[in-house]
């Protein structure tokens, strides 16, 4: 139960990071969605590299990760809005 609710709140900072990072012009349920896929998939790329899940303190490598695939995540969503207007 903590670990989806902390992915939800994770993924809504992480989110709002890459829209300020990227200066996508996204709705907030946008923003707060692709920040939860952007961490799902760093932590998904993160485990395939053998990084462990639970470290102590503020771990920077995995909110770095998830801060760019999130802006990737971002990035993709926004591009294939530009092409599709």
């Amino acid at each position: 139960m903590f670990n989806i609710l902390g992915t939800l709140v994770f993924g809504a900072v992480i989110g709002i990071l890459a829209k300020f990072f990227k200066g996508a012009d996204l709705s907030i349920i946008a923003t707060v969605v692709l920040g939860v896929v952007g961490v799902v998939l760093g932590n998904a790329l993160l485990s395939v590299f053998g990084y462990p899940l639970d470290t102590r303190g503020i771990d920077w490598i995995r909110w770095i990760v998830c801060t760019l695939t999130a802006m990737a995540a971002i990035g993709f969503y926004a591009g294939r809005q530009m092409r599709n207007k």
